[in-house]
């Protein structure tokens, strides 16, 4: 590396020999490394030094927006309610319980309020990612993990609640989860292989000191997780890849067992069972996609293992509606659909009509929250908006009857209808519709205005309209925020997410920018005024679109960028990769290769200008290392013509998800709101 920390230019990292000038930034903990990430984030510092004030300035605005002392609502299980606290200065939520009231309210008795753990104290002022939280059944311990690094390696831990001692498992490589069996004595938790795949289940007797592995994934592309049923009476091993799944289940009074294969996975065929009653009797409920792409229910009888050819339809598969997913209560079945781009909720009591959940908001986010305990009569669920703050809503099964339980306060001067949630449909090439969430100030309506466009669109995610205290900061200084439902989602279905990925991933982009054209045309904003933004593979997404459509954009910001997706692809060995052919392709095929590479936007860097350009690593990322956005960045500055601000921020102790504690995570948002008002001549 050629540069300066202290010096008043850009870091300009050396071209290597080889194919790869900058594969050197891959060599982690290297003196060479660190003092090129070093020297970034001093550039970054210094050229966003100017804005120091005003960072403080959002941080403090956001803040004063958010109770900072709260109490969430608590959950009733059992003898106790269970719930979590937040207090003003601390990062972090502490957790807690108290003795469930005999009217079965949700009032907290603090006078045999119980600590069950303080995440403040444990921290100790680093980075801390808590895992697992799980009670045992008989309430006497607690099984959580931790993750003080963000590499997403966890320690496990059991406290007995009683005494208050805390036993530190001898296990090493756990991905975090940890799942009691009935006997409040066995424990399965999962290891990590090399390339951070859950790969192993491993079964532990408190105590023993050992844990004996009772099932190890071979395929690479499989991941394995463990659940307990909604019935709490059956455990569930679920193996899956991107397009396939296979689930065996044990009887969780009998944890010593064996577990039992429920079908044997076929390519293609994804199942996902759950456990619960059906006019009383138990029984085995299969959401699968073997009738079509949307996915279908099938059940089955409980009293043995069920064949797949013995599975009987219960709620059959609908071209125009995705089976998203499935909550079991010993009264109703609640299925989590997706219908027209928008979430819907629909309940099945037993001996009474189906219903559909009815809603205030156009387009809105909505998802089961808390099904409570199994007998309850009552789910909880989570509906927002762009312009409607979080709500908790209480859901009556049998009746529909709704109740809001707890609404997320916004502090200060707060009207929300001063703003406009509206949905809007872009035309892509291929004469496809593509939706576009948008929210702005009703006082500017009519008129262009800068917008902050968001993106990801991929892994048949949905990103649903949601609130934020945070983003109330753009919309009060005039800037709209939308968010560009594009294919690769799962906004429209199983068909949208197919359709944006493998072979089709430049539908993707294409979306993209397909939605900046159309909300410039209809005269919502300008090119010189848009910023847009993405994460992860929403990082790809903007990567690509940057290369493909410089002009069409103003300020860019990506966080930890899978930018570097050519490179990554053709390294087994890399976290995740394996995995990811499902989603991507393997380049080890030469069409596949070619096809990545025409997008992948670490290749495809040109000698052009760009927009002004903010990226943000974490050096203990799994998921994306920290090298794809170093390496991008170390291309873009030797190779673009223009004199547009590009800063790379690596998060030497964070991963994938950035810093851990709350008030950390304003301060980023502040930086990034900051850089946008800094380009957008908004300051």
């Amino acid at each position: 590396m050629s540069a300066d920390a202290t010096a008043p230019r850009a870091p300009i990292a050396h071209v290597a020999e080889g194919a790869d000038p900058y594969a050197w930034l891959q060599a982690r903990d290297t003196p060479e490394v660190i003092a090129y990430l070093n020297a970034e984030n001093a550039w970054q510092e210094a050229q966003l030094a100017d804005q120091a004030a005003l960072r403080e300035q959002l941080f403090e605005e956001i803040r004063s927006r958010i109770q900072e002392t709260d109490l969430s609502l608590p959950s009733p299980w059992g003898p106790y309610l269970y719930y979590s606290r937040t207090t003003a200065g601390e990062e972090y939520p502490r957790h807690y319980r108290c003795a469930r009231p005999a009217d079965d309210s949700n009032t907290v008795d603090e006078a045999s309020e119980e600590l069950l753990l303080d995440p403040n104290q444990l921290a100790n002022g680093g980075f801390l990612s808590l895992g697992a939280f799980n009670i045992s059944p008989d309430h006497q311990r607690l099984a959580y993990s931790l993750d003080t690094s963000g590499d997403e390696v966890y320690t496990l831990y059991v406290k007995d609640l009683a005494s208050g001692a805390i036993e530190t498992l001898p296990f090493e490589d756990c991905d975090g989860s940890m799942t009691w069996a009935n006997d409040n004595q066995t424990l399965f938790f999962a290891e990590l292989d090399d390339t951070h795949r859950p790969h192993k289940l491993l079964r532990h007797r408190l105590g023993s000191g050992v844990a004996e592995t009772v099932y190890e994934e071979t395929d690479g592309r499989f991941f394995l997780h463990c659940y307990r049923a909604s019935s709490e009476r059956q455990l569930i091993l679920l193996l899956n890849s991107k397009t396939t799944s296979e689930a065996w289940v044990l009887d969780a009074e009998r944890p010593g067992d064996d577990f039992t294969c429920l079908a044997p996975r076929v390519e293609g065929h994804e199942y996902f069972p759950d456990h619960g009653q059906l006019d009383g009797q138990w029984r085995w409920f299969i959401r699968t996609n073997q009738d079509g792409i949307n996915f279908a229910l099938y059940q089955a009888d409980a009293d043995q293992v069920p064949r797949r050819e013995h599975w009987q339809l219960l709620v059959a598969h609908r071209d125009t509606v995705m089976l998203e997913g499935l909550t079991l209560n010993a009264g109703a079945l609640t299925l989590s659909l997706r219908e027209g781009g928008l979430p819907i909720i629909e309940v099945h009591p037993q001996g009474l009509a189906a219903y559909r959940v009815e809603l205030p908001d156009a387009a809105y986010s909505l998802y089961v929250q808390d099904s409570l305990e199994f007998v309850s009569t009552r789910i909880r669920l989570r509906y927002q908006s762009l312009n409607r703050p979080a709500q908790v809503r209480q859901l009556d099964l049998a009746t529909g009857a709704q109740q809001v339980l707890k609404e997320t306060p916004v502090l200060g001067p707060f009207d929300p209808d001063a703003y406009v949630s509206q949905r809007l449909w872009a035309t892509a090439g291929d004469g496809t519709q593509v939706p576009i969430s948008l929210v702005q100030r009703r006082s500017d309506l009519g008129k262009p205005v800068p917008l902050y466009l968001y993106g990801y669109g991929a892994y048949g995610e949905s990103l649903d309209p949601w609130f934020s205290h945070a983003r109330l900061s753009l919309l009060d200084r005039g800037v709209a925020f939308a968010i560009a439902h594009v294919r690769g989602g799962g906004e429209l279905g199983e068909a949208w997410y197919r359709a944006g990925k493998q072979e089709h991933k430049h539908n993707t982009f294409s979306d993209f920018i397909a939605c900046a054209e159309h909300l410039i045309a209809e005269g919502v904003t300008r090119a010189e005024q848009l910023a847009i933004s993405g994460g992860s593979a929403g990082g790809l997404l903007i990567g690509a679109v940057l290369n493909q459509r410089p002009d069409l954009f103003k300020a860019a910001i990506a966080e930890v960028p899978f930018v570097d997706v050519l490179n990554t692809m053709l390294d087994p060995d890399l976290p995740m990769t394996v995995t990811e052919y499902d989603e991507w392709g393997n380049p080890e095929e030469p069409e596949v290769y070619e096809r990545i590479k025409a997008y992948a936007p670490y290749e495809n860097v040109k000698a052009q200008a760009y927009p002004a350009l903010l990226v943000v690593a974490g050096y203990n990322d799994s998921r994306v290392q920290y090298w794809e956005a170093a390496k991008w960045v170390a291309r873009l500055r030797v190779t673009k013509t223009d004199d547009n601000l590009l800063l790379l921020k690596t998060e030497m102790g964070a991963g994938h998800g950035g810093m851990s504690g709350r008030y950390q995570g304003l301060r980023d948002v502040a930086l990034e709101y900051a850089f946008v008002f800094k380009v957008l001549g908004l300051v």
